[in-house]
């Protein structure tokens, strides 16, 4: 990773340089103390032993708003003047921006106007409409509707709350940083997702500096989606780099440029960023559904996917005490219910098969008790006699089980062709 290089005098602490220290993150620390929740750590056992290390969950998604963004957003709010307080607040956000920024104003009792972007989950966009604030729909992405929000405060001189690349919001994110060193002070590896940056860079300020304070050292590690990956790009080039194309299930960190604040702290303090499949992003929703009972959105659960996909140990490093931060549970019931599906096929635990079969009474009879037999459970059949691949006396059948791992679905395919038929499974 690239570094910048410092002064012998700079060196007294890690990013002694930088736009933001950890005076401002336990100034802003104090400004939240009534405002925020001191969200709990949770240890998960079951992610421990996968890494072979102690791993608690900063769990943020129980946050007011339901993500870190309040943070954020309320420290850049409550410090403007009241001049700027009358003019109101504008916006730019997926949803947890969003809603961090509708809260903040309710509290101070300023306007503010958020602009999403089109196909922008339900329940944000209520939520965020629920806190007082007006929303406009427009562009596809995040970045279209980041500029829009920015034309229209320069038009009219509302005041544009960033989501990630400004001083006081990175200081307001860094809390978090804070809380982590407070409630697990033992910890030596922290790992979490990246958007534009705010969070990990506020994050890293304060637990790099604060662990120098006490001789210690901390890994800080971020984690970004395979397809919204604009950070190792940038990072190999010392330069902002934009992506296109942007798009991953995990819409709170689908930025494709880096903010070019918290750009500066993290290429200087963050150890390493790594990136991680939609696959690896769905099954690590699962498993915090399933073992730590922890509603989170994709953005939120990419720390998880990265433990669970052995990122840390492709690095090299080998931890004792890991602190991941569920920075949201913002989701859409039916994205939810997407992943879940998709989740469980990419682990093996939700099995299609398609096939041909003669149109004959009793073959859809035979291929349920083999299944049956197999110990699998059948959710659904498509039936189709009607296609260009199929002959006359042909019949196309889609079925689609619940099986137990990828053991139990080969077990169940393997039944199948014993018994003459040839199953293939689409790729999901």
């Amino acid at each position: 990773m690239t570094q910048i290089q410092h002064s012998p005098e700079a060196r007294t602490r890690p990013g002694a340089q930088l736009s933001v220290q950890i005076e401002d993150i336990e100034a802003a620390q104090e400004l939240l103390a009534d405002i925020i929740v001191r969200t709990p750590m949770e240890h998960s056992r079951a992610l421990g032993r996968l890494v072979d290390a102690t791993v608690h969950l900063k769990a943020e998604n129980l946050q007011r708003a339901g993500s870190f963004k309040v943070r954020g957003a309320y420290v850049r709010m409550a410090r403007l003047s009241e001049e700027e307080k009358a003019r109101g607040v504008v916006a730019a956000s997926a949803g947890n921006h969003a809603q961090g920024v509708a809260l903040a104003a309710k509290k101070l009792g300023i306007t503010a106007k958020i602009y999403m972007p089109h196909g922008v989950a339900l329940p944000k966009l209520a939520a965020t409409r629920d806190h007082g604030a007006e929303v406009i729909l427009h562009g596809s992405n995040v970045d279209e509707a980041l500029a829009e929000a920015q034309r229209h405060s320069d038009e009219t001189g509302s005041v544009f709350i960033h989501p990630f690349n400004n001083t006081d919001v990175v200081a307001g994110q860094g809390t978090i940083g804070l809380e982590i060193l407070e409630q697990q002070p033992e910890v030596d590896t922290v790992i979490m997702g990246i958007g534009g940056g705010g969070l990990l860079a506020g994050s890293a300020v304060a637990i790099k500096q604060q662990a120098a304070r006490l001789g210690r050292e901390v890994k800080i590690i971020g984690v970004q989606a395979e397809n919204a990956a604009a950070y190792p790009p940038s990072l190999a080039a010392d330069a902002l780099v934009p992506i296109k194309g942007v798009r991953t299930i995990a819409d709170g960190i689908a930025v494709g440029r880096p903010g070019e604040i918290p750009f500066e702290i993290i290429k200087d303090l963050v150890d390493e960023v790594v990136t991680v499949s939609e696959d690896a992003i769905a099954r690590a929703l699962i498993f915090l559904l399933e073992r730590s009972k922890m509603v989170v959105e994709p953005a939120g659960a990419v720390p998880v996917a990265a433990l669970m996909e052995g990122k840390l140990s492709d690095l090299g490093i080998r931890p004792k005490n890991v602190v991941a931060v569920l920075s949201g549970g913002n989701i859409d019931p039916m994205l939810m219910l997407r992943v879940i599906q998709h989740g469980l096929s990419a682990a093996n635990r939700f099995l299609t098969v398609k096939m041909m079969l003669k149109d004959l009474p009793g073959e859809l009879a035979t291929i349920s008790q083999i299944i049956a037999d197999a110990d699998a459970n059948v959710t659904g059949v498509d039936h189709s006699r009607i296609g260009g691949a199929l002959s006359m006396g042909e019949v196309s059948i889609v079925i689609n089980m619940e099986t137990k791992g990828a053991e139990h679905s080969e077990k169940v395919l393997n039944r199948l062709r014993a018994q003459g038929y040839e199953p293939m499974v689409p790729q999901h």
